[in-house]
């Protein structure tokens, strides 16, 4: 289907395998001349935007569109209605992401007016973005940091995305951080004194084979309670969880997901990832015919040198507390040996909201850098 537009720009919906073939393969051509990007792998993105395969699409309305100059695509933009959204903070806000286009406002104009449009008719006031497609996606928009090659499950953008968001009338709603660390840190005084006292309350070990599904349950369990509160929480469903975990299966060795104990019940956890992107660098998002075998291989066996903390959480009957900032401290500390010890040497703590103060002064005593910035954009309809 082929959408009204101005000029000589045109827009059509996403229908068929072609079309989203042309949907994921389109940021290659933006970011051809940056020495930092890294293409996503193409069956990852064809699985996430999969409604058959991704079991977020079972609380997802979604319409994804292509900017066409000509016969040449040059933009894309999905529109997304998540129902738990609506479920969990009673409001009619929509998402927009998978935002990619040109330094041209014509063409940001066109993606976005047609993304909002598409919400409106739909009921909603208000529009947030971008989410890639959840908030337990890859989310928010990078606005610094741009020299730097995105980690796994982060995205990235240029400096003019900003520009043309605001000018269309976004403004931000909240940032979110990445920090980097050195694997070498040492553990400060006061995380010495925490551990000393708490540390034979506190019991931490890996995640455990036997009964691997159980062990998920708890993990989400956990989160969902831990992060309740953040900004613009939707909890992650059973299925999401657990196609996630079953990835990770595939992927991670056990001491990677560490979970700590208070007096026996589990209380924090921490997952520790080793960067895909660094590992795929090479590949072009292909991975046949010798992609995968590549890219296992250095996954499990040599290891990339730079990870990523995608998932931590402290349970809120701790949070506020010594014994709270004793679990963050403790399962950091886990993941600190395990990832040196699989040979990784540097990295990334992702996202962290700006708000979240007690995560980032502990983040910031053992040593890590706030290195780049994501925002999420916000317009009412």
């Amino acid at each position: 289907m082929t959408e009204s537009s101005p000029a000589s720009l045109r827009i059509s919906r996403v229908s068929g395998k072609k079309d989203l073939r042309r949907f994921i393969n389109l940021p290659g051509a933006l970011y051809a001349d940056r020495k930092e990007w890294r293409a996503p792998l193409y069956l990852e993105r064809r699985i996430h935007l999969s409604e058959k395969h991704n079991p977020a699409f079972k609380h997802l309305d979604w319409q994804a569109w292509i900017a066409w100059q000509g016969s040449r695509p040059v933009g894309r933009i999905t529109a997304q209605i998540d129902s738990l959204r609506a479920e969990q903070h009673d409001d009619n806000v929509g998402y927009f992401g998978m935002l990619e286009a040109p330094d041209d406002p014509q063409v940001f104009e066109l993606l976005l007016t047609t993304a909002e449009n598409w919400l409106r008719e739909r009921g909603m006031s208000a529009v947030h973005g971008p989410f890639n497609l959840t908030i337990n996606d890859e989310c928010g928009l990078l606005i610094d940091g741009f020299d730097t090659p995105p980690m796994m499950m982060m995205g990235h953008a240029q400096a003019y995305y900003k520009h043309h968001l605001e000018a269309l009338g976004y403004a931000k709603a909240v940032d979110m951080l990445a920090y980097w660390i050195d694997l070498a840190f040492a553990h400060p005084r006061p995380m010495r004194r925490l551990l000393d006292r708490y540390g034979s309350r506190i019991r931490v070990r890996p995640i455990e084979r036997k009964g691997y599904t159980e062990e998920l349950d708890l993990l989400r369990d956990i989160f969902n309670d831990a992060w309740a509160n953040n900004w613009g929480f939707v909890p992650f469903t059973q299925d999401e969880f657990r196609d996630m975990g079953s990835t990770l299966k595939f992927l991670i060795a056990d001491d990677l997901v560490q979970i700590a104990e208070v007096d026996g019940k589990a209380a924090a956890f921490i997952v520790g990832l080793p960067n895909l992107n660094e590992a795929a660098r090479d590949l072009n998002g292909r991975l046949l015919p010798t992609g995968v075998f590549k890219l296992l291989w250095r996954l499990k066996i040599a290891f990339p040198d730079t990870s990523r903390v995608p998932l931590m959480g402290v349970r809120q009957a701790f949070q506020r507390g010594p014994m709270g900032a004793a679990l963050a401290f403790t399962v950091i500390a886990a993941m600190q040996t395990s990832l040196y010890n699989h040979g990784a040497r540097g990295c990334e703590l992702s996202w962290i909201l700006e708000d979240n103060k007690g995560m980032r002064d502990i983040i910031e005593s053992l040593g890590g850098e706030r290195y780049k910035t994501y925002r999420v954009f916000q317009k009412a309809l």
